[in-house]
């Protein structure tokens, strides 16, 4: 792959046109993959994974924090589920509509940095890239978070261009909407920081007022979720750092590995490839102002969260915000090179993918792997398990012994159970194991003393004992292997347990 990183003019392509050229074709190609993208959604067989679902039963109490996440997801998909409905369509919904928002944003960076042209091809690359394409069809707190980064780095290249006031608004509720998404958005200043130390003349902005005002703004907006959490015992920073498992030996170049491998499938292999050809001769020639720019924006994270790796463990998505500045970085040093080839693969591989997952998760369930487990695993046999327990409850009713609650002894069963029996009167109560809470159903609805009469125990663990022991009678009903797709099954317990004795 050959990338030049010299700022040479750039030759045209075979189809020139103005802003509002590109800016046209580009709606045109954002509202035929936003259609595509709906019906494929439609047309998902999975069950919500245990995150969208406990999403979901945050959007049932709106607040200004949550356990795990600060709030901006549950607002989100209440306002969704108000207006659509509580399908697992509608709790989705919002985010093909968020990348394709993130899109045009990436166009008006790409725009505002290089040209219509360059704007047009990054937004599409973005827009059709394999991370992206995954993250359409759930709902997950990525979403918004990629728009506010997205918006940030557009009003931070804005302010650095000149004196209006306009971008001040927009990188202050960038900037709070970020890390009510996500505190990722904290790397944000990060970047900041790294690109004012490789490039001198945006240090003036420290000196601007507009830049304190804008942060000033996303603090503000951010102010709501840090009194939650100081009344709260920092619930959600202490997550955020037990998240991070910096316990036990800190050396696994494996998860470093396996970490920087995957991104070659979240960003794409030639795009991924692309960047770090562009990082290598960055380091040794060095890069215009604009490309320094993007690069300060795409690198830092990458090389943060490969270290957390390395340290610990670190998922796929934990750099997901790197991808917004690098994409374009990566298309507008291909065009500049007329290394047309390239991207031109790129996209039509990345939009085979896309169709491949469509088709995928439209199949969850009903295709057999010879020989492996279903690769939709966790996201399918929820709705079993739902099913079976409302019926040990019905049974448990026409036979005059009710159940008082049910009470599960994982967080991902919690949030299942309450999505899949949204219509049950019976409470799902969590198990507290210890003094302390470990997610937000042991915050929120722990099983306390406050429940009495006959309680229905729902468990994946295999060891029951440590629950089971904790009251004066137990009765096992059943144990059973429920499926989870083709080829992959789920064991469940059930006990009738009663009396119970106190933490």
């Amino acid at each position: 792959m050959t990338i030049s990183t010299n700022n040479r003019a750039t030759a045209a392509d075979s189809t020139t046109g103005s802003s509002g050229y590109y800016a046209i074709l580009l709606a045109m190609s954002m509202f035929v993959l936003l259609v595509f993208r709906i019906v494929a959604l439609r047309g998902n067989a999975t069950d919500l994974f245990f995150d969208e679902a406990q999403y979901w039963s945050w959007s049932l109490e709106p607040a200004f924090g949550y356990y795990s996440k600060p709030p901006l997801i549950a607002w989100v998909i209440r306002l969704s589920t108000d207006s659509c409905g509580l399908s697992e369509f509608c709790i989705r919904l919002p985010s093909p509509l968020f990348h394709a928002a993130t899109s045009f944003v990436i166009f008006a960076l790409a725009s505002r940095l290089y040209d219509a042209r360059t704007g047009f091809w990054s937004a599409l690359a973005f827009a059709t890239l394999p991370g992206v394409s995954f993250s359409a069809g759930i709902i997950s707190t990525d979403v918004p978070l990629l728009f506010a980064w997205a918006l940030a780095l557009w009003a931070y290249v804005t302010m650095s261009q000149g004196g209006s006031w306009l971008p001040v608004l927009g990188l202050g509720l960038a900037i709070g909407i970020g890390l009510n998404a996500k505190y990722a958005m904290a790397y944000f200043a990060l970047c900041v920081a790294v690109d004012m130390i490789a490039t001198p003349d945006r240090r003036h902005l420290l000196r601007d007022a507009r830049l304190w005002v804008a942060l000033g703004l996303g603090l503000a907006l951010i102010a709501p979720n840090l009194i939650w959490n100081a009344s709260n015992k920092f619930a959600t920073f202490s997550h955020t750092a037990d998240n991070a498992k910096w316990t036990g030996s800190l050396i696994h170049p494996l998860k470093a590995l396996e970490f920087f491998g995957t991104q070659f499938g979240v960003f794409g292999p030639i795009l991924f490839a692309g960047l770090i050809t562009i990082s290598v001769r960055a380091y040794r020639q060095g890069l215009a102002s604009a490309d320094r720019l993007l690069l300060a924006f795409a690198l830092p994270v990458l090389v943060v969260v490969t270290i957390q790796a390395f340290l610990s463990r670190a998922h796929a998505n934990w750099a997901a915000v790197s991808y917004v500045a690098a994409v374009v970085l990566v298309v507008a040093t291909m065009i500049r090179d007329l290394s047309w080839g390239w991207l031109k693969a790129s996209l039509a591989l990345h939009v085979a993918l896309l169709a491949g997952m469509a088709a995928a998760m439209a199949a969850a369930g009903s295709v057999k792997v010879p020989g492996l487990e279903d690769p939709f695993a966790r996201t399918l046999g929820w709705k079993e398990i739902a099913a079976e327990t409302r019926n040990l409850i019905a049974d448990a009713r026409k036979a005059g012994q009710p159940f008082a609650a049910v009470i599960t002894d994982e967080r991902a069963l919690s949030a299942e159970l309450l999505y899949y029996m949204r219509d049950e009167p019976t409470p799902v109560l969590a198990w507290r194991a210890g003094p302390k809470p470990t997610d937000h159903y042991e915050l929120t609805r722990p099983f306390t003393t406050a429940t009495t009469g006959r309680v229905l125990l729902v468990a994946m663990r295999r060891d029951t004992l440590p629950i089971t022991s904790r009251f004066k009678s137990a009765q096992s009903i059943a144990t059973k292997s429920l499926a989870a797709g083709r080829n992959s099954t789920r064991q469940y317990s059930f006990h009738a347990v009663e009396g119970y004795l106190g933490p």
